[in-house]
């Protein structure tokens, strides 16, 4: 039986080659329960490809400031793990964007391993990102979530070695994901993201040959993108995205400006 492509394979292998995938990091439950589902659907329209949904811990140690901080929000405002799932059933009765949950394993184990994957899914979730179970440990879920149709994603990072960046190629389906610098999640300056992300993404290209690659980690606008991300496949922004909304909501208007910082980030000025 021939295996049925996921969204995510589908959106890489459909792409001009002209073409940069914008993937977008929103805590789940962040800014309120109610706009979550409504900013995604807006992200798409704006030129969002892919969604990576956080499931908010409250220990998520690879995360910087901002997104603990939306973590921390969503957790006050009573976001649980069946309420994801109700999310993503929301987002699916509209749209076809490849969803990803993105988290730590200690919740999904709580949640427990075969509910979780069953559920992801039966509400519409493409794949899972899960930071604190790399390759190596990732036995606990990886062979759960083939069986369930969910694309694991597996990092890579400038301390990875030549060798490791070969398994995790192995291992991930959907894409890899190349994390531009070391340390917590976080906007940084251009020049110091650019500087060290040359070499890096030199020799992910050389070692990573399987899967697609997107970059994230410290992009915080239009300029970054496009030049942090001119030799892979697309980009990934998360505390930026985080932080624009934070500093319009909940001013009249927020969702309005957010979805415009959105546009620029896939289009620049010359938006479509």
């Amino acid at each position: 039986m021939i295996a049925q492509k996921s969204r995510i394979q589908s959106l890489f292998e459909n792409k001009s080659d002209d073409e940069k995938i914008m993937s977008l990091f929103i805590s789940a439950g962040y800014p309120d329960l109610e706009s979550t589902v409504d900013l995604i659907l807006g992200f798409e329209k704006n030129g969002a490809d892919l969604i990576e949904l956080g499931m908010p811990f409250s220990d998520p140690l690879a995360d910087g400031p901002t997104i603990q901080y939306a973590s921390n929000i969503a957790i006050e405002n009573g976001i649980t793990m069946d309420g994801i799932f109700v999310m993503v059933r929301e987002i699916r009765k509209s749209s076809e964007i490849p969803l990803i949950l993105m988290g730590y394993i200690n919740p999904i184990m709580k949640y427990g391993i075969d509910r979780f994957c069953k559920e992801a899914e039966s509400s519409g979730v493409d794949g899972l990102i899960i930071p604190d179970a790399p390759v190596e440990e990732s036995t606990i879920i990886s062979e759960k979530a083939e069986n369930h149709n969910l694309d694991l994603v597996y990092l890579v990072a400038p301390n990875s070695s030549d060798e490791r960046m070969k398994v995790v190629d192995e291992h991930s389906k959907g894409f890899v994901y190349c994390v531009s610098v070391t340390g917590v999640t976080g906007a940084r300056e251009g020049d110091e993201v650019a500087k060290s992300v040359e070499r890096f993404i030199d020799r992910v290209k050389t070692n990573v040959r399987k899967n697609p690659k997107l970059v994230g980690f410290g992009i915080k606008n239009f300029q970054d993108a496009q030049i942090i991300s001119k030799e892979v496949d697309g980009f990934i922004v998360g505390s930026a995205l985080i932080d624009a909304i934070r500093s319009e909501y909940p001013k009249q208007g927020w969702k309005n400006h957010v979805l415009s910082f959105v546009k620029e980030l896939k289009y620049g000025n010359n938006q479509a």
